[in-house]
Order: C-alpha cells, then sequence, then structure tokens
C-alpha cells in the first residue's frame, strides 16, 4: 500500500493512487474480517441464542459498501484527469504495478480456498483480487504510456478498474442483504423442496415453511407436516430429516409434526399454503 502510495506520488498516476487508496481500505477490511471471524467462534449466550456468526455477514456487507464507495471516488477523479490529462511517469507506474500485481496475486491465492462458500472470506478475497486486477490494469497503462505518449490511459484503466470492483462489490451487499434479511438461500428452490415433502408417504400437506442463512455454509429450515393419522411420527420425521439433508443439505432443521384429524378440528391459520406473520397467533396455536 505505501509502495503504491507513494509510486503513484512520485509518477502523478491515478491508477497507483487509485490501487494504494483500496489497498488502504483492505488493511480496514482484512482487519475487519478477523475480528468477525473470531467473534463468530464464541459460543452462544442467552441472549444470542445463534451465537455472533452474523457478525461475518455483516463484515461482508460493509466490505461490499467500502468498495462502491472507493470506485466511484475514483472513477470522479478519473473523469477530471480524463478532461486534462497530467504527464506521468510511464516507466515508474510499470514497476511499481509489477511489484502490486506479485504481492496481490499472493495473497489471493492464499485466501482463495475458503472464499467460495463463505461471504465473509470472499469480500476479503474480492478486495485482494480487485487489488491484482489494478495491478494488472496499471501495468497496461504504464505500457501505453510509455509506448505512445497516451497519458489518458492512466484516467482509462482507472475507471476499469473500478468498474470490475463495483461489479464483484455489488454481488457481495446483495448476497449479504439476502441473508441479513433472512431470504431463502439462493441455491435453494423453495418450491422444489416443498415437492419434495409432499411426495412423501403419508405426508399430506406442509405450511409455515422457511428456509434462511445463518452465516454463510449454515441453512437453517423450519416447517409444520400434516401427515396420516396412521402415520408414526418418529419414522416420518427421521426420513423427512434424511431427505432435506441428502437433497438439499440442510442439517438445522426444526420440524413440526401434525396429524391430519387434529388439524380438520383445529385449522391453522397458515394451513394449505396461505400467507401467515401473526407470530403470536402461531405460538399460542402450537402451544
Amino acid at each position: 500500500m505505501f509502495a503504491e502510495a507513494i509510486g503513484g506520488w512520485l509518477t502523478n498516476s491515478l491508477a497507483l493512487l487509485a490501487d494504494a487508496g483500496h489497498m488502504l481500505t483492505d488493511v480496514a477490511a482484512l482487519s475487519l474480517t478477523l475480528m468477525a471471524i473470531w467473534f463468530a467462534s464464541r459460543p452462544a449466550t442467552p441472549n444470542k441464542t445463534y451465537g455472533y456468526y452474523r457478525l461475518e455477514i455483516l463484515a461482508a456487507f460493509i466490505n461490499g459498501i467500502a468498495l462502491v464507495l472507493l470506485s466511484l471516488w475514483v472513477i470522479y477523479e478519473a473523469y477530471e484527469r480524463w478532461t486534462n490529462p497530467p504527464e506521468i511517469l510511464g516507466l515508474g507506474l510499470t514497476i511499481v504495478a509489477i511489484g502490486g500485481l506479485i504481492v496481490n496475486l499472493t495473497a489471493a491465492y492464499l485466501l482463495h480456498g475458503s472464499h467460495e462458500h463463505d461471504l465473509n472470506m470472499r469480500g476479503a478475497w474480492l478486495h485482494v483480487l480487485g487489488d491484482a486486477l489494478g495491478s494488472v490494469a496499471a501495468i497496461g497503462a504504464g505500457v501505453l504510456i510509455l509506448a505512445f505518449g497516451w497519458f489518458w490511459a492512466d484516467a482509462v484503466v482507472s475507471v476499469l478498474i473500478s468498474l470490475i470492483i463495483i461489479y464483484g462489490a455489488w454481488k457481495l451487499i446483495r448476497e449479504s442483504v439476502n441473508v441479513l434479511l433472512e431470504g431463502t438461500p439462493s441455491h435453494i428452490n423453495l418450491t422444489a423442496l416443498e415437492e419434495s415433502i409432499l411426495e412423501m408417504n403419508h405426508v399430506k400437506d406442509v405450511h409455515d415453511l422457511h428456509v434462511w442463512t445463518i452465516t454463510s455454509g449454515m441453512d437453517a429450515l423450519s416447517v409444520h407436516i400434516v401427515h396420516q393419522d396412521s402415520a408414526s411420527q418418529s419414522k416420518l420425521l427421521r426420513k423427512v430429516r434424511e431427505k432435506l439433508h441428502d437433497e438439499f443439505g440442510i442439517d438445522h432443521l426444526t420440524i413440526q409434526m401434525e396429524k391430519e384429524s387434529d388439524e380438520k378440528e383445529n385449522p391453522h391459520p397458515c394451513f394449505s399454503g396461505a400467507n401467515c406473520f401473526d407470530t403470536s397467533q402461531r405460538i399460542e396455536l402450537n402451544g
């Protein structure tokens, strides 16, 4: 970060300064990531029954916002330079950018193994990958300046870096917001999940079906299953749990089994697919 900041100042390169500014956010972002991982490892408490897993998602959300804001600032600065391109030392720009690329590729390699299933780690990986792409683009700008004297290439490259970063950051923000709002995980087809339960023997209906994400790689499900009176609840429950694990990879389950005769005598307000958000009524009926 310091090398690119000093190099950007000496060479008058916005691309290097942008990459250095991006690395400055990385220092904060990676620190936030480490802190979130440490907090998430703490055990649950009576006041935090799920523990601190969601701090990882909050860290991912904050990282995404920081990336977008920084990128917008770089685009604004690039526009200012486009109208009056300053003289830039292409050789110094290229040398510093090559050094930055080596460092960023090393960091991206170290983080690669955990980024696919962990939003928090993905935020950290995106920061480093964005820096690596920034270094590649800065090298390209340096070569164009050395070969043709195209000083405007520095501003163009800065915008290109920013757009790539915004694209990745937007996906990160969208996924983290979906987790915070307890939306259905993107890899879960709720209709297919419901049909999978309904096609089982003795199952008559399903209602109050909810699937959400506690933190990356940890999905949860709650559902009410109406079954035939003659069915064994324990056996059916075991089969449902096995089916949900094998087909959808969900292990954190809360399943309420209801006999068909009981449901007919005391119909549930959410029975037969009706929408229901009155939790106080639901708690009272479920005892």
